[in-house]
């Protein structure tokens, strides 16, 4: 059977591997790319967007309740779970069809069916119809990665869920039990949460949230166990036992194991890299705990191969990935792409209240050996904040006492997702203290407490 040949193959058409292919497109290449799923990956499908549009409904629903506060009135309040989910598998149906679009819009050559690379600059892909050969001299590996299953606590889609249960459930869990209080664990707490599940957060790390600073993980904490969560730290579940209906869980904590029983349980500790069955070992590439090692600009050592977002390890962010496939496909079309540098990369949350960081934490910076300069503000001294009924927040910046170099920053309350690129952005251009500080903020918003946390760095600000 002839192969058909292409400048650049792209395996998974995630947000790293769909973006990567447009870009190779949109540079001249001759670009085909294999998905065995979703177009769109885990991010558009099972992951950030439909979270996003679930998490959407359960901050109305908690909205509708406070009604008496803005002098509004709602009466007999609640949802219909089925509807919730199926607005959610809308938004991403509509986003999964919006990449087929883009693709077909840029010439990609896009088959479905599962990829191997049985040789440098082969690719074999066995389609419903049969296997296709192709062959480029650039591959990119964009396989994404899956939810890490631990022994004993594995996911059987009634008792205990992974993430994709949780977003198509079966049920309304009653009480529930959230292994993992990461991005993904405590997002999912907060939407069943907010619905009315008595909720119980397990974190084998010293804090809730724990990538974040330890003030914003100490904040968060306290909002969490204020709507009614329970948050247990330093705590592990050692065994699950199922039952009609019920599990039991084992959790290890402070050295004593006690029990506690549950209706649901939702692991969320952490992801594996689908490394396997591409043929990486025959390759000779590099696979660190289910990772391939790249250097910085995704190589992996093997001429021609590249890796890309969480097949190539963290931070394990969707935009990590499109920009690594936007350097990636600029890199095989012969130009000089800037590297992707993770400390630049913001983390967002959307829990509620949400959480959003760049860059270090304080501890991290005092680790580094950086003499700090930390300031803070607080959302109840924000005009905007106080009218929007969300008094409740904290802006952290933390920044070199000797350059004026923003080294970091932290925030936590209403709308920080969208705030925290100010300070990306600011980063980026290499900004100073005195850039952010002469820099006009427009009034009334939430933007105005990221200029006052700059001043109160430096013993300036004026609200506080």
């Amino acid at each position: 059977m002839a192969s058909k040949a292409f400048d650049m193959i792209v395996i998974g058409a995630g947000p790293g591997g769909y973006v990567a292919a447009i870009r190779g497109a949109q540079l001249g290449l001759n670009v085909a790319i294999v998905e065995r799923e979703h177009m769109g990956g885990i991010c558009l499908n099972w992951g950030c967007i439909p979270t996003k549009a679930m998490l959407r409904s359960s901050e109305v629903f908690h909205l509708m309740h406070r009604a008496k506060e803005f002098g509004l009135k709602a009466e007999g309040i609640s949802y219909d779970l089925d509807a919730v989910v199926k607005r959610s598998r809308g938004v991403a149906k509509q986003l999964n069809g919006g990449v087929g679009h883009l693709l077909k819009k840029h010439k990609v050559t896009a088959l479905m069916g599962e990829a191997t690379v049985p040789a440098k600059g082969k690719v074999t892909v066995k389609t419903d119809k049969g296997t296709e050969e192709l062959t480029a001299k650039h591959i990119v590996l964009a396989t994404g990665a899956r939810a890490r299953e631990l022994p004993g606590l594995e996911a059987d889609g009634d008792l205990v869920w992974t993430y994709k249960h949780a977003l198509v459930p079966p049920r309304m869990p009653k009480k529930l039990l959230v292994i993992g209080s990461g991005a993904i664990g405590i997002e999912f707490a907060s939407f069943y949460n907010t619905l009315g599940a008595d909720t119980t957060v397990v974190e084998v790390m010293d804090r809730v949230l724990p990538v974040e600073d330890a003030e914003i993980s100490a904040f968060a904490k306290k909002a969490f166990v204020k709507q009614g969560m329970k948050i247990m730290e330093k705590a592990m579940v050692k065994q699950l036992d199922r039952g009609k209906g019920k599990v039991t869980a084992h959790i290890e904590v402070g050295g004593k194991v006690e029990t506690q029983e549950f209706d649901t349980v939702i692991s969320a500790v952490g992801i594996v890299g689908n490394v396997e069955g591409l043929g990486l070992e025959a390759l000779g590439v590099t696979v660190d705990r289910t990772h391939v090692v790249t250097d910085e600009y995704c190589r992996t050592g093997v001429e021609g191969l590249y890796a890309i977002g969480d097949i190539a390890g963290a931070p394990w962010l969707a935009h990590k990935a499109s920009h690594e496939g936007v350097m990636v496909a600029e890199l095989i079309a012969g130009g000089h792409p800037h590297p992707v540098k993770p400390e630049s990369i913001a983390g967002c949350t959307y829990c509620h209240p949400q959480v959003a960081s760049v860059g270090m934490t304080e501890a991290k910076a005092k680790d580094a050996g950086y003499e700090i300069k930390v300031g803070r503000f607080p959302f109840i001294g924000n005009g905007k904040a106080i009218a929007l009924g969300e008094p409740e927040g904290l802006v952290k910046t933390i920044f070199d006492a000797k350059t004026g170099e923003l080294l970091g920053a932290h925030m936590i309350g209403a709308e920080v997702t969208e705030l925290i690129q100010g300070y990306v952005v600011g980063r980026q251009l290499e900004t100073t203290e005195e850039d952010l500080m002469n820099t006009v903020f427009p009034h009334p918003t939430l933007s105005e407490m990221m200029h006052e946390s700059v001043l109160e760095a430096y013993g300036r600000a004026i609200h506080i």
